[in-house]
């Protein structure tokens, strides 16, 4: 068993500085990742703070310094509606916004460590619609005129592939977040009617890009979408600690061509007894033994997670 953590705000931890500083800063970007790596040897190695602001950063939504040690978050809708959206011109990597950054960033991580996978983190269409307009805005127009809004995530499928063909061009790899797609933000209905169409293409259209298939990971409650989520021709997606695991495993147990992440819980990781983590361990085993094509992951590990734990973790699972 292989234990995969998603590290980003963490990283900055790991040179003790704060998130939105590292966030900025190429130099301490690089550091931090770096240092991590250095700990933990994660399979890939997603450079990263902020992972889903950077297109709508690009795209002209202000990213706001939290206090302390909190992830930068964007608190004001840039857009108004959907119609807006349609007027974006295709995002840039080149020199929009941090994207650059983020690219050559991992391109150096890449250089820097040659046995590892480094996998630039690229955002889904209602991710980065949600982060411009606001999930308030969006999802009213979700209820209003959900042909419209399908319309407007499609348009923003250009700059996606955009993206990956730049981060192809750096030789590197890609991973693919829309977390903000998952229940109950939108019901499996929609997810189908305004979200699938959109995630099909930019999906399809990455892959083809890179020439194999990329994850879909989504968070939240994931097993009521699981199936469309296959229909994107995904070789990777997440169970994640926030839906029914059991249900979720049952449901992909036989698509044993496609990888599964089951994540345990963060909160345990980052505050839990040893008893307690190894505990959900044996549950995630447990979940999944017979079935092939199987990791552990933790999701996004908060700041404070102490390294020992998820040292101890990754240690306790390789037994198995």
């Amino acid at each position: 068993m292989e234990l995969s953590p998603s590290v980003y705000e963490h990283a900055a931890a790991m040179i003790g500085r704060r998130p939105w500083e590292v966030s900025r800063d190429p130099e301490l970007l690089f550091a931090a990742h770096a240092a991590a790596y250095r700990v933990y040897r994660q399979t890939p190695i997603m450079p990263g703070i902020d992972i889903y602001n950077l297109e709508a950063e690009a795209y002209g939504a202000v990213v706001e310094d939290p206090v302390g040690f909190g992830i930068p978050g964007i608190s004001k809708p840039t857009y108004r509606s959907t119609e807006e959206l349609m007027r974006l011109r295709p995002l840039d990597p080149r020199k929009d916004g941090r994207v650059p950054m983020a690219i050559a960033v991992a391109a150096r991580l890449a250089e820097t460590f040659p046995e590892a996978v480094v996998r630039v983190p690229v955002s889904g269409p209602f991710s980065i619609a949600s982060n411009l307009m606001g999930f308030e805005n969006l999802l009213y127009e979700v209820a209003e005129c959900p042909d419209l809004v399908a319309e407007a995530l499609l348009h923003l499928v250009p700059g996606q592939v955009n993206f990956a063909a730049e981060i192809k061009r750096r030789g590197l790899d890609v991973a693919f977040f829309e977390s903000a797609a998952c229940p109950p933000l939108l019901s499996p209905a929609m997810f189908r009617r305004v979200e699938l169409p959109a995630l099909k293409a930019m999906i399809n259209g990455i892959s083809e890009v890179l020439g194999h298939p990329i994850p879909c990971i989504i968070g939240g409650d994931t097993t009521p979408i699981l199936e469309a989520m296959l229909e994107t021709g995904t070789k990777y997606v997440v169970a994640p600690y926030e839906t029914d695991q059991e249900a979720f495993m049952k449901k992909i147990w036989d698509r044993v061509d496609v990888r599964v992440r089951v994540n345990t819980d963060v909160e345990i990781i980052s505050r839990g007894t040893w008893d307690q983590i190894r505990a959900d361990a044996d549950r995630i085993v447990r979940l999944v033994q017979g079935r092939p094509n199987v990791c552990m992951g933790t999701g996004a590990l908060p700041y404070e997670t102490p390294p020992e734990n998820v040292l101890r973790l990754r240690d306790y699972v390789s037994q198995f």
